[in-house]
């Protein structure tokens, strides 16, 4: 029996790689993978998709205004249940790191060929994250903290997320309440530049923000 084919929708405003990609991914793919829908118009990303329900959606990164990471998250809100892969020709993983914080499920650089693009489409499609080896040494690379100056209070409320402690736990033992720890921890995410506990607990092990 014949796999299901995988419906993509294309945002990108590069005409010959959009019609590159209708012609060539269903040749590549054995008919797996097929382009029913694409626009030029990042702004008009989340309606495309509404209206095709795709599978899955190719957004490039580098288009005009409102661009390519405000489509990706318009993407997400609008149609939560199609995946979002984001492209890009450029080498800078900023872009690409902001795609995934606006939900992106994986990053592919548009150099890739044609036939190397169903693997990384399908692991997407079965709920894992895709990414180049260099960005994902990039999102592993330790972050600067030079310049994170932490007060004693802080420095305990991290101890207390590095240990894996709760709301709850954290507020017994500060006797406060859970609301306020979770203030204290919003200010102290904001402070460190990360958005999660995890990313905090982290931070914390590979840059010395335990000490005494």
């Amino acid at each position: 029996m014949r796999a299901p084919t995988i419906r993509i929708v294309v945002v990108d405003d590069h005409p010959l790689f959009v019609r590159g990609l209708e012609l060539l991914l269903p040749a590549t793919t054995d008919k797996r993978a097929e382009v029913v829908g694409s626009t030029q118009d990042a702004s008009a990303a989340a309606a495309l998709v509404s209206r095709c329900m795709p599978d899955l959606a190719l957004v490039d990164l580098h288009m005009p205004p409102p661009g390519g990471i405000r489509a990706v998250g318009a993407i997400r809100r609008t149609t939560p249940r199609v995946r979002v892969v984001a492209m890009s020709g450029g080498d800078d993983p900023a872009p690409a790191l902001e795609a995934l914080r606006a939900g992106a499920e994986g990053y592919l650089p548009k150099t890739s060929e044609p036939e190397e693009l169903l693997p990384p489409l399908l692991a997407v499609l079965d709920g894992w994250a895709v990414l180049p080896s260099a960005l994902l040494r990039a999102l592993l690379r330790p972050p600067r903290t030079a310049s994170v100056d932490l007060d004693a209070e802080e420095r305990g409320l991290l101890r207390a997320i590095a240990a894996g402690k709760s709301t709850v736990e954290i507020a017994d033992h500060l006797h406060v309440s859970e609301r306020t720890v979770k203030r204290m921890t919003a200010a102290l995410l904001r402070k460190l530049r990360v958005s999660t506990r995890a990313e905090a607990a982290a931070l914390a092990g590979v840059a010395g923000l335990l000490g005494e």
